[in-house]
């Protein structure tokens, strides 16, 4: 059997080597809490889901969709641009529909580089940034991000080297895995950074509405003048607990979406017209159910965040996400100690590697399970602090 070298020359997705795991460890009787994975257990609003029932019942729905996505959809986007940001979209020129968040990364770096140029990554960073300039045949650019920075860009850090031939530069906020948060001055400079460079800024915001408490998550979309460099991509995965449904978003400069729009069409059909229709409603709502279930989500960030630090694994308050960012105990590797606690305690976490080399010494924990089950994982930790004592 012939593979590609691209395939070949492909680690495995690290999120599925610990699903491996945590199979083997179920099938030797042991129970494993997962907080590896940024999946939210939540349920999809029942408005939404109704939705999706009544619409799948129309024989018609069950067309291909434009290529772009329904119309419905995309002013439902432009609508929650307008009203949440104060930005407006042109919603056939400046909004695509995606099948999901993760897939319109990997084809918009398809869409935009060629053999060779460079994209500048965070690290720690989302793994799918830098898997589809591989895949892409680009080259990775690291943008280290610091702690002590807040986990913001320092372009001072890149050299003329760095930047010969860069066509894209990723930003993420609020962030996975360090669940980092801005506000409107960093996309300011990452604004007249693409635009001094002549490059196209990225922000992924896939959790720009997973927030806690006051705080409200910028747009790039908001810099005057950003549609001119710049792209923003959202899914509702996060927000309306829709993973498994695949619908996001990308808006923002019309050459870049009509680049991607192009690709796309080549390569799928858009999402099953239902599921837009769904989406096109939540977007469209209250809200309130996203302010539920955020506070679901702080509610369980509070109780891991304080036993964290409490343990000694210190950690810092997130304003967002569904993730905790811990540092790991002195003496372990990110690597060590996610081991330590998948083989001694059954839970899983994620290295802080699997994001970078910059994410050495630190774990990622998700805040997807529920308050009684993070009891048992703070039980744990505590038994294990114990036993590595003695």
């Amino acid at each position: 059997m012939y593979i590609s070298d691209i395939v070949s020359n492909m680690p495995e997705y690290v999120f599925s080597e610990f699903q491996k795991k945590k199979k083997d460890l179920e099938e030797k009787g042991i129970d494993v809490i997962d907080l590896g994975i940024g999946a939210p257990d939540l349920p999809t609003p029942d408005f939404v889901y109704d939705t999706l029932v009544e619409a799948a019942k129309e024989p018609a729905n069950h067309r291909y969709s434009n290529y772009n996505g329904t119309l419905e959809f995309r002013e439902a986007v432009a609508d929650f641009y307008e009203k949440h940001y104060g930005v407006e979209l042109d919603p056939e020129t400046e909004v695509l529909t995606l099948v999901g968040s993760k897939e319109g990364l990997v084809h918009l770096i398809q869409a935009l580089i060629n053999q060779g140029d460079k994209v500048l990554l965070p690290n720690p960073g989302y793994p799918v940034y830098k898997m589809g300039v591989h895949l892409a045949g680009g080259e990775s650019v690291e943008l280290p991000l610091v702690q002590e920075n807040g986990y913001v860009p320092n372009y001072d850090q890149l050299s003329d080297e760095d930047l010969e031939d860069a066509k894209l530069l990723f930003l993420n906020y609020p962030s996975n895995p360090t669940a980092a948060t801005v506000e409107l001055d960093t996309f300011h400079e990452a604004v007249k950074f693409a635009r001094d460079k002549k490059i196209i800024a990225v922000n992924d915001s896939a959790y720009n509405l997973v927030t806690f408490d006051d705080y409200k998550a910028p747009s790039i979309l908001q810099v005057h003048g950003a549609k001119d460099v710049a792209i923003e991509l959202g899914s509702l995965s996060k927000s309306f607990n829709m993973t498994g449904w695949r619908i996001g978003f990308m808006v923002g400069n019309k050459d870049v979406i009509k680049a991607v729009a192009t690709l796309k069409s080549n390569i799928d059909t858009s999402q099953f017209i239902p599921i837009q229709k769904a989406a096109a409603v939540a977007l469209r709502s209250d809200f309130q159910s996203v302010r539920t279930n955020n506070q679901v989500f702080q509610n369980r960030m509070e109780k891991l965040y304080h036993a964290l630090n409490e343990i000694g694994l210190k950690c810092e308050k997130p304003r967002g996400t569904i993730f905790i960012w811990a540092q790991v105990p002195e003496g372990f590797t990110s690597s060590s100690y996610s081991n330590l606690l998948l083989e001694e305690a059954g839970i899983i976490v994620t290295p802080g590697t699997a994001f970078g080399s910059n994410g050495e010494g630190y774990v990622r924990m998700s805040l997807s399970v529920t308050e009684s089950r993070l009891d048992e994982v703070i039980q744990r930790l505590k038994r294990l602090g114990k036993l590595s004592a003695k």
